[in-house]
């Protein structure tokens, strides 16, 4: 369940009185595990896996309420950044040109002196904060230009005009960090929360960083650039069935030679961040690791991308080393080779098994419940991927008879699907089942959350509608989860 898709009247989900509310319906349900997407601040769009940061966390999802709370804000300032006029969608336009400037009252009327909290997260996230927040202003004085159309003495650094810059905009700085203080101090209380009651947080962290991004501006040595930071190669992935050009993410590819020669220090830096966000990490395009796909930087797809070697195990050896034991998901999904699989099961990490992926009829499918393993995450599907209730209504005859004879559900229909993978998934021998919250909800595909290769329309826009997760539906929930001993 993104927390984008949380109910609130502020037209996007964040860490208000309705996330703790979900959070009770899930102990209610008898949960273990909340998975959220990445929460990172998105540009255009509003993908959370094209952030501007590694490291900074979305002010979209600060609660206005707390806000009002403390003192911060009026109902009425709150009232202004009502971007609620959809509760089904996310308003990404709206928010963006309300949410700042209702933000900025409370950050006049924020009192530094009276909250040693405040001093403590700079001076804990200095490394990256002053990096990210001189970003952020330059970009709103370049008027949302990426870092790469700046001029030449911003894009490349240098020294003298960023001293100008910092002088001149110490205020507009002064706001970034405050808000990336307000994130960090609330979701650290929800996740608190959370905790408390037996709640795990899964998160999800992108493998790439933005192209436009305060990490690749901030420290391009660690990235494929050449000496005037032009890209020689972007990320994607090659053709498949799904897409006959491949997918061109446009992200600028690691120089892991670099990274070798640092022991890995941006990378144990940037995970020791997210261990302290969330519980468990699942890491996406884990083959990423073994070896990239490469497309010449200006080409318009995929199409002529090619494989280069990556750092394989070695990075995580040197992880776990500086960090100690983490727990993590490996994304081992897409294009597998025998190297990858091999990667996969020498790190321990369990992977994923996505039944949407299951039935084309092959009996040694790998995400067919009898071929699971027990170090595995089951899903009826991903972000990624239609509803259930949208997969059965879409997809071809012969695959849909031949998932219900499977499933020994035959003659069952649309509205009854969804129920049945949810019970192929927590019947699995895999250790954690994980459903989206969609397929509890019964919903079709205007629930989809995002249809990769595409831009707009309603992706990363789905919200649950205010009330849709009910007390009886909670049991339910439960009910199932005792069934199959998960509870």
């Amino acid at each position: 369940m993104p927390v984008t898709a949380l109910p609130t009247r502020y037209g996007i989900g964040g860490f208000s009185p309705e996330a703790y509310r979900f959070v009770d319906r899930l102990v209610q349900a008898g949960q273990k595990i909340w998975q959220v997407l990445p929460m990172g601040p998105t540009g255009y769009g509003d993908s959370p896996y094209q952030s501007a940061s590694a490291y900074a966390g979305n002010p979209y999802m600060i609660s206005l309420d707390l806000l009002k709370e403390e003192g911060l804000l009026t109902q009425e300032e709150c009232d202004e950044a009502d971007c609620g006029q959809n509760p089904g969608l996310v308003s990404y336009e709206r928010i963006y040109r309300t949410r700042y400037e209702v933000l900025r009252k409370a950050f006049e009327r924020f009192d530094a002196g009276n909250e040693p909290e405040y001093e403590t997260f700079v001076a804990k996230n200095g490394e990256w904060l002053e990096d990210y927040a001189l970003y952020s202003v330059i970009k709103q004085q370049q008027e949302g230009r990426p870092w790469m159309e700046w001029p030449d003495p911003l894009r490349l650094r240098d020294e003298a005009a960023l001293d100008e810059q910092y002088e001149s905009m110490e205020a507009e700085i002064r706001f970034v960090i405050f808000r990336q203080y307000l994130f960090a101090k609330q979701w650290g209380q929800l996740k608190s929360y959370a905790n408390e009651r037996g709640i795990r947080i899964l998160g999800d962290i992108p493998i790439y960083a933005a192209m436009d991004s305060a990490d690749a501006w901030a420290d391009p040595a660690q990235f494929q650039f050449d000496a005037d930071l032009q890209p020689a190669g972007v990320a994607g992935c090659p053709p498949d069935a799904y897409a006959v050009d491949g997918q061109l993410w446009g992200n600028p590819l690691y120089d892991w030679p670099y990274h070798h020669e640092t022991g890995y220090s941006w990378w144990i830096s940037r995970m020791r961040h997210i261990k302290e966000l969330y519980d468990i990490v699942r890491i996406d395009h884990f083959r990423g690791f073994e070896s990239y796909y490469s497309v010449p930087y200006g080409e318009p797809t995929a199409r002529n991308g090619h494989w280069e070697p990556g750092p394989g195990l070695e990075i995580f050896r040197a992880l776990e080393a500086a960090l100690g034991e983490m727990d993590v998901i490996a994304e081992d999904l897409g294009f597998l080779t025998d190297s990858v699989r091999e990667m996969v099961k020498e790190s321990g990490y369990p992977g994923m098994k996505v039944l949407q992926f299951a039935f084309e009829g092959n009996p040694h499918n790998e995400y067919l419940p009898h071929n699971h393993i027990r170090n595995a995450i089951v899903y009826t599907g991903t972000h990624d991927n239609e509803t259930s209730r949208g997969w059965f209504k879409s997809v071809g005859d012969y695959t849909r008879n031949f998932c219900l004879d499977y499933l020994g559900c035959q003659g069952h229909t649309e509205e009854q699907f969804a129920e049945d993978m949810i019970r192929a998934a927590l019947s699995s021998v895999a250790d954690t089942a994980v459903i989206p919250m969609q397929d509890y909800l019964n919903l079709d595909n205007r629930a989809r959350f995002n249809e990769p290769s595409t831009l707009g329309g309603i992706n990363w826009c789905w919200r649950m509608q205010p009330g849709q997760f009910t007390e009886e539906l909670a049991e339910k929930i439960r009910r199932m989860t005792e069934r199959y001993g998960r509870c």
